[in-house]
């Protein structure tokens, strides 16, 4: 069965088109990010080295691979990387062992640091409707809704996601009982603890970068007409046919049956959605609400591409050099940290263990024995790995400090202005990061807030929906200073609302009332 895309009235979406989204597109998609993925996670994988018979043996002592060695030569794995193949679809190379494997991901924590930095502590919603009793509870509302999705984990998987991929996309999925509501005549205004309720049964989905099939204006590629997302789902079921899908996805392979895999493919407008299982249509609808419920948001701008720039995709190379230099140093120390010895003339000298107190006994005036081996300082290659750390740091904007590695004096840090020179690069970084998922944010409230609307949930006007996101510091702070900057502030006629806010304390609605 193919795509029946009849429920969507606007033209500009064609069947050819989406079957090449879904059938060759996507594979191209998930192949590219999906090396993304395996850069940063750095997942082991069950691994035996294959030799010339056949027979599966594992020389090296490791019985598993990891991501990273995807970029490794074949001198050192043993095994021919092909472009669209993972980590474990290599060819095994004749007459080329598998040596030591080091693999450092240096990718990982600074991923993870510049997450701390941007989502480290909540983040506060701050209305700007021009109503003082509506702001606290448009407040509450998105509070609530965000606390629902995972609060501050939610914003960490975000940011995970789009600096891993580039960008993320947020779906916007109402419950049922506010679809429920669109079929209701009456505008009857609910009690604020039903409206909380509801609030908290819409759904925030992160979109991985594999699934995302975005159909873009053909004029203007940062307006969006439909969202497609393809994706392979696992099934609490057993299915005992052996297809390829079954076998891509079981974990148990020896069990005699594998977990059933479907083939998902989602399209949503602004007006009506479809969702098909292996080209089957399982479901379709309209939707009330008049816009895409997606929001995409950029890890970091970058013109003319959809996708935002990557903090993975730009330390590859670098990271595939320094594993490659620290598999080399470990190769030769394996071979030159342990004294090795070459005995000449002496009968039975393989079969004896050098020991203290040994002796050998000859009449070969011939016989010797010679030791050679032991490590070498080598400089040159202890500055090739340091120079390679310290560009991934000018890369990453991310340095050792921020993970609170200290290896030489900094002088006094004591200052926080010294401390921001210090971390220039990571925090002229964040504030880019700031504008780019705040800008994202406030979308997707003003979608939130929008449907609540004209699902008679809770009524908003335009200027109601207007949020602004404020991002705390991430670095300690002087609290006698702070106050005093409130204080000033205060006195400028900044409201004391807002100044309450940057200093972490949350409005309750009776002190506004």
């Amino acid at each position: 069965m193919g795509f029946d895309l009849g429920i969507f009235k606007d033209d500009g979406l064609y069947v050819d088109y989406v079957d090449w989204l879904v059938e060759e597109n996507s594979i191209n998609i998930q192949t590219h990010f999906n090396k993304f993925w395996e850069y940063y996670a750095n997942r082991m994988y069950n691994s035996y080295s294959v030799n010339i018979s056949g027979k599966r043996t594992n020389e090296s002592g490791r019985y598993y691979q990891q991501g990273q060695e995807y970029g490794l030569p074949a001198r050192i794995t043993g095994l021919l990387q092909s472009a669209d193949a993972g980590v474990l679809g290599g060819k095994a190379v004749k007459d080329v062992q598998r040596k030591e494997v080091v693999i450092e991901n240096d990718i990982a924590w600074r991923i993870n640091a510049a997450v701390d930095f941007l989502f480290g502590k909540p983040v506060s919603f701050v209305s700007k409707s021009p109503d003082s009793r509506k702001r606290a509870e448009i407040e509450m509302i998105l509070k609530a809704v965000f606390s629902a999705n995972g609060g501050i984990g939610f914003f960490q998987d975000m940011a995970v996601l789009g600096s891993v991929y580039g960008f993320v996309d947020c779906m916007v999925r109402p419950g049922q009982e506010i679809f429920e509501r669109f079929a209701l005549t009456s505008s009857n205004t609910l009690p604020l603890e039903d409206v909380l309720h509801l609030a908290q049964t819409i759904d925030l989905e992160l979109i991985e970068a594999q699934r995302a099939l975005p159909v873009l204006e053909e004029n203007d590629y940062k307006k969006m007409k439909y969202y497609v997302q393809h994706f392979y789902q696992k099934k609490n079921r057993i299915s005992n046919k052996d297809s390829f899908l079954s076998r891509l996805f079981s974990q148990n392979r020896g069990s005699g049956g594998n977990r059933q895999v479907a083939s998902v493919t989602e399209i949503i407008s602004a007006s009506a959605w479809q969702r098909y299982e292996g080209r089957e249509l399982v479901g379709e609808g309209e939707l009330p609400w008049g816009f895409l419920p997606v929001v995409h948001i950029q890890n970091m701008a970058q013109p003319f591409y959809y996708e935002g720039v990557s903090d993975v995709e730009v330390l590859m190379p670098l990271q595939d050099e320094l594993n490659t230099r620290l598999s080399d140093r470990a190769n030769r120390i394996t071979f030159q940290s342990f004294k090795m010895y070459l005995g000449k003339g002496i009968e039975g000298f393989e079969d004896r263990p050098v020991s203290p107190g040994r002796m050998w006994h000859t009449d070969n005036p011939e016989a010797s024995i010679e030791e050679f081996g032991g490590d070498n300082r080598t400089p040159s290659e202890d500055m090739h790995i340091a120079e390679i750390r310290e560009a991934m740091d000018k890369v990453s904007g991310v340095t050792p400090l921020v993970a609170g590695v200290l290896k030489n004096k900094l002088g006094n840090l004591t200052s926080a202005v010294a401390l921001r020179l210090t971390l220039m690069g990571m925090l002229s970084k964040t504030e880019r990061k700031r504008f780019t998922y705040g800008e994202g944010l406030k979308k997707v409230c003003e979608m939130v807030l929008s449907v609540l609307d004209k699902s008679n949930t809770y009524k908003t006007s335009r200027a109601d929906r207007e949020i602004d996101i404020i991002f705390p510091s991430p670095l300690p702070e002087n609290v006698m200073e702070k106050l005093q900057e409130a204080q000033i502030k205060k006195e400028l006629g900044v409201p004391g609302e807002q100044v309450l806010r940057e200093l972490g304390y949350e409005i309750q609605r009776e002190e506004i009332d």
